[in-house]
């Protein structure tokens, strides 16, 4: 098959609604010697279609089966139903096909993966998935290693097609295969073009020069026009921010129109615009413009986004649509600029223009390149991974581009010129941002609710109970499910059996009101934020738990208020990066748009001003000094109400009058010490309900920390000095004080998690951490990432996981050494747990072993003279290990 034909099969298939004939077509040409003669249509479409499935699933066929390596792969059909929430479609998806692969539906015989489209008459729109069983390992009572097969889930890799979707990324995946008749694909082939990390990394290059083309033209404007010119000068705007904020506004929208919010006509309802509404804006198909930016989208942005109309249905006149009221601080104008009566001409061609791209495109605007590419409101899940573009994009920009300021843009670019490998790696290093890995994003929260819930259920669940709860929850959801009815149906005496028995622990059953109270009052922050893959890792977590809870406790709760709530009531976060901040508060907003699904009445997004905060979390105000109690209510107070504010003036006004507050804090405080200063945070000030009895401090504590030498914060260590005079070491790096401060602002009995650079372990300077560790905490886990590079800095890290408690002289923590490169780095930590007693811990520095190896380097230590005789330099090798 030439290009030229592969290209119009592919348009033809994934561009268009779910076509049978066109489908077969597609596969017979990827996979050219699959075997039709497996086909099977079970009886009427529902052979297999259990109980639990039904409400999912109307049924499903295999139109034949792929062999190649000794591996099994089936294509399969799979017809939804509609109207089901998306959490629970996603959910139910995927575990009917991993019976099926585990030979449960009536086929008998277990596969490796299958290739299925899934598709529903009521929509345009489908999923080519590929599924795959994802194997668990445990260790036997033994010491062996086998596959945990009752609770073995599948992941699934999905491409969503069809007629509101573009096949650009389908067809760079698919092409190769399709052009080369003599190409055999193999699993790990269809693994490799169903990899999203391709896709972002192709996007983000191209995202990263829009930015800067985007910036250059700024910069042009500003040069030559003394109005805009004055107005950034007097707002204090540079050229770098707008354009970092102009491509994240345009970004949000390009997943909000997926949702069909945009363009609505008046008197229908959300969720019929069209898809693809920014480009039709610039088709002018919604209005005539001289330019863009300024007649199209600033009215957009700060006036139809921004401005409540629902009196009028949300109709806005300038477009001759609807468009909701979203609330949310993304839409104000950077630093308040006048937009109104200040001209920003952005070229109409820096949108969309008619140039060819080197591969063969045409056209190299914004919206040319956002338009070829797949947004998906869903953030990517363990098991459940999309081919698009995902909001946590959003914290891969932030990390790849937070290193560029005004004063060292030129010097990006002559970094981005030489073409010279590492370098501009090297340059984002400078500033020490690191975004932490989703599969460690993911234990790291699952390990703190699982500590958490032990400290908290202690005497009522074990802890083994805890972890498959945590852990399991969401391959188990529809059996609960199922077998819940069956049990009221035979306490009714409507059925005297069932097959359907609960898999979760019966102790989880039983405390479950107590469990779903725990996880809805659970307060969390994450003192270095970022881009908030934290606390979107621990919401997504809670979430889970609380909708199986909610099977217990027999109660109907939607997905978006289980998060809404969450983060209101739980999720707090502090960063000193303002476009960090932003970013974050991005995040949170799309994860409540994705399960918004009340078609008649979008909800505003709330006001996140006071829950993501940009401020210094380790400078604040002195520890022994303690806030007006009237004053702090008072704050609370007007926060709860600001939250669901939506009214512009009426948050400016409470934002000011919270801001009031604050300095009346300050200037109680500063009567019992003149030396306090104003300062831009304080936990105990603007997170004061934390901190009230008995509660005072939050349950758990989880972070990446800035990972920057020392040597780049020397004008901080006098403040550093002052803050942590029994803690400071003038040759620690910066991370370490946020130890100390995270131990401070932690509940007695709360939980601390953080991935780190793991020098404190054994260097001079970290001396004092190791001491308050081992004295003060009981450290539960410490994974040394000694050889595996988690991130793709050259940074040697640990993940510590402690309780705040001083630990007894016989308390045991698990720790881990992960030596070098694994290819499931979860799965290598849980089988591979050591433990170690924690006051074997030396003093000195930090060596993980079991006693064995501690007590020969005891032995060593005690006659360390040995190696003192050698007269020896330059030695190729050290003797690091034994300090």
């Amino acid at each position: 098959m030439n290009r030229g034909q592969a290209k119009r099969l592919i348009i033809e298939t994934f561009e268009n609604p779910f076509n049978k004939e066109k489908f077969v077509k597609f596969i017979s040409n990827l996979l050219k010697s699959y075997d039709r003669g497996k086909a099977l249509s079970p009886r009427n479409g529902i052979q297999g279609v259990t109980e639990k499935y039904i409400d999912f699933i109307v049924s499903w066929e295999r139109i034949g089966r792929y062999e190649v390596d000794d591996k099994k792969i089936d294509i399969l059909i799979v017809k939804l139903k509609k109207g089901i929430s998306l959490y629970r479609a996603r959910s139910a998806q995927r575990n009917f096909i991993a019976n099926y692969l585990k030979g449960k539906l009536g086929t008998n015989t277990v596969k490796d993966a299958a290739l299925v489209a899934f598709y529903s008459d009521d929509s345009e729109d489908w999923r080519f998935s590929l599924v795959k069983l994802e194997y668990r390992f445990g260790k036997t009572p033994s010491g062996r290693i086998k596959a945990e097969e009752e609770f073995t889930p599948a992941k699934r890799w999905s491409f969503l097609v069809g007629k509101n979707e573009k096949s650009h990324t389908a067809q760079s995946r698919f092409l190769p295969i399709l052009e080369n008749d003599d190409w055999r694909p193999t699993l790990e082939d269809l693994e490799k073009a169903f990899d999203v990390e391709v896709v972002t990394e192709e996007f983000f290059k191209k995202y990263r020069d829009l930015f800067i083309r985007t910036k250059l033209e700024l910069d042009e404007i500003v040069e030559n026009n003394q109005r805009v010119k004055q107005e950034f000068q007097n707002k204090n705007i540079n050229t770098v921010d707008f354009a970092k904020k102009l491509l994240g506004q345009i970004v949000f929208l390009y997943f909000l129109q997926k949702k069909g919010w945009f363009g609505v006509e008046k008197g229908k309802p959300w969720g019929t615009g069209p898809k693809d509404f920014i480009r039709r804006l610039f088709n002018k198909e919604f209005g005539n413009y001289k330019n863009f930016y300024n007649d199209i989208l600033e009215p957009l942005f700060y006036e139809a986004l921004r401005t409540d109309r629902s009196a009028d249905d949300h109709y806005y006149s300038r477009f001759n649509c609807k468009i909701p009221f979203l609330n949310g601080g993304l839409f104000d104008p950077l630093n308040n600029f006048d937009w109104v009566n200040v001209d920003i001409l952005l070229p109409n061609e820096l949108f969309s223009n008619k140039n060819r791209t080197k591969e063969g495109d045409i056209g190299d605007g914004i919206l040319d390149v956002f338009d070829r590419y797949n947004f998906t409101v869903s953030e990517e899940e363990p098991l459940e991974k999309e081919v698009a573009l995902d909001p946590e994009l959003l914290g891969k920009i932030y990390e790849k581009l937070n290193a560029i300021r005004p004063d060292n843009f030129d010097e990006y670019l002559k970094v981005l010129k030489s073409g010279k490998k590492g370098e501009e790696m090297k340059f984002n290093k400078e500033y020490g941002v690191y975004y932490t890995p989703r599969e460690i994003v993911h234990y790291m929260c699952q390990e703190s609710l699982i500590n958490y819930l032990e400290t908290e259920l202690s005497g009522k669940v074990q802890r083994k109970d805890i972890e498959e709860f945590v852990r399991y929850s969401d391959l188990i959801l529809e059996h609960e499910r199922m077998a819940n009815e069956k049990r009221e149906k035979i306490e009714r005496g409507e059925q005297k059996e069932t097959k359907y028995e609960h898999k979760m622990p019966e102790s989880i059953i039983q405390n479950a009101k107590l469990i779903d109270k725990l996880l809805g009052d659970l307060k969390t922050c994450d003192p270095a934020v970022g881009s908030g893959a934290f606390p979107i890792g621990m919401m997504h977590e809670i979430v889970k738990l609380r909708q199986l809870l909610s099977v217990y406790l027999n109660k109907s709760i939607n997905t978006y208020d289980l998060k809404r709530h969450c983060i209101e009531n739980s999720l707090y976060g502090v960063d000193i990066d303002p476009g960090a901040v932003e970013i974050c508060k991005l995040r949170f907003w799309l994860s409540l748009i994705v399960d918004e699904e009340d078609f008649y009445n979008i909800k505003p997004l709330p006001n996140l001003d006071y829950k993501v905060v940009c401020g210094d979390s380790l400078l604040g105000l002195p520890e022994n000094i303690f806030p007006n109690d009237a004053i702090s209510r008072q704050i609370e107070e007007k926060k709860k109400i600001l939250f669901s504010t939506t009214v512009p003036a009426d948050k400016q006004k409470i934002k000011r009058e919270i801001e009031e507050l604050f300095v009346q804090q300050i200037k109680f405080m500063q009567q019992f010490n003149p030396e306090i200063i104003d300062i831009s945070f304080d936990f105990r000030i603007h997170f004061s309900e934390i901190f009230r009895e008995p509660r005072n401090g939050f349950d758990i504590l989880i972070a990446n920390p800035p990972y920057v030498r020392q040597e780049r914060i020397k004008h901080l260590k006098p403040q550093l000095q002052k803050f942590f005079p029994d803690f400071y070491n003038s040759t620690s790096d910066y991370y370490t004080y946020f130890y100390k401060k995270s131990y401070n602002i932690l509940r007695n009995r709360g939980i601390l998690c953080f991935i780190s650079s793991n020098k404190w372990m054994r260097a001079k300077y970290g001396e004092k951490l190791r001491k308050l560790l081992k004295e003060k905490t009981k450290i539960k886990e410490l994974i040394d990432f000694s050889g595996y590079k988690v991130f793709e800095q050259t940074v040697d890290t640990n993940i510590i996981i402690f309780q705040k408690e001083e630990p007894e002289r016989n308390h045991a923590l698990y720790f881990v050494n992960v030596k070098s490169d694994v290819d499931d780095v979860i799965s290598y930590i849980q089988n591979n747990k050591q433990i170690i007693l924690q006051q074997k811990l030396s003093d000195n520095a930090w060596t993980l072993a079991e006693d064995e190896v501690l007590a020969l380097k005891e032995k060593i230590e005690k006659n360390r003279q040995t190696f003192e005789i050698l007269e020896c330099e330059n030695l190729p090798w050290s003797f690091n290990w034994l300090q």
